[in-house]
């Protein structure tokens, strides 16, 4: 594993690939209150690059021309929220994407648990380590749990993938699963203009 930290901006000479997994780290929960402070990414690898941010400084160009690309696919667990900060943000649609809780819910349908660390423990069979999971992210220096924490929520994304889409497929909801993640965006749209506990779709 090999974690490096970069700061403002990634640089200009890294290829990361067609498939990203991309994840982000913020003060709290609410896209609006709460800053974003740090964007995980990985090639699938071993390899995490971590871009941190200062409050307001958010230009960051080959970050930006990297999540934007059309050619690249975000590869996301709990693409809602990600989707929806980054362009708070950074201005970003971050599209194509990809979504492992999405894929997990749709096929396995035996289990409740959907978070990474479950998919990490029944898919690939590591244990994650999450004790980091609250913590200060806005701070000067971050720890170096706070980095190999961070850095995990990226590094098993693409194994992770691999796996998911061999159910899907055997349970015939590949196009489903792929009718879902396209979605998200708008959902993601739907967060920051103010419906964000709405099912606007629901009978009421």
């Amino acid at each position: 594993m090999s974690i490096t930290l970069h700061h403002g901006d990634l640089p200009k000479n890294i290829d990361l690939g067609k498939v990203v997994a991309v994840d982000t780290e913020a003060m709290g929960l609410h896209n609006h209150r709460d800053r974003l402070c740090l964007v995980q990414l990985s090639s699938g690898d071993g390899t995490a690059h971590l871009v941190k941010f200062e409050p307001g400084e958010y230009k960051a160009p080959n970050l930006k021309k990297m999540l934007g690309n059309p050619k690249v696919t975000k590869l996301f667990h709990y693409a809602r929220f990600d989707v929806s900060i980054i362009k708070h943000y950074l201005g970003v649609e971050c599209t194509p994407l990809y979504c492992t809780k999405i894929a997990s819910n749709l096929c396995r349908t035996y289990t409740d648990r959907h978070g990474l660390r479950e998919l990490c423990r029944e898919l690939l069979g590591v244990e994650l380590n999450k004790q980091q999971q609250s913590s200060d992210w806005g701070a000067k220096e971050l720890s170096e749990d706070q980095l190999l924490y961070a850095a995990n929520d990226v590094l098993y994304l693409h194994a992770i993938k691999k796996e998911l889409d061999k159910m899907l497929k055997r349970e015939g909801r590949l196009k489903l699963a792929q009718q879902c993640m396209d979605f998200i965006p708008v959902r993601a749209e739907l967060d920051l203009s103010g419906w964000p506990e709405v099912d606007i779709f629901a009978h009421s």
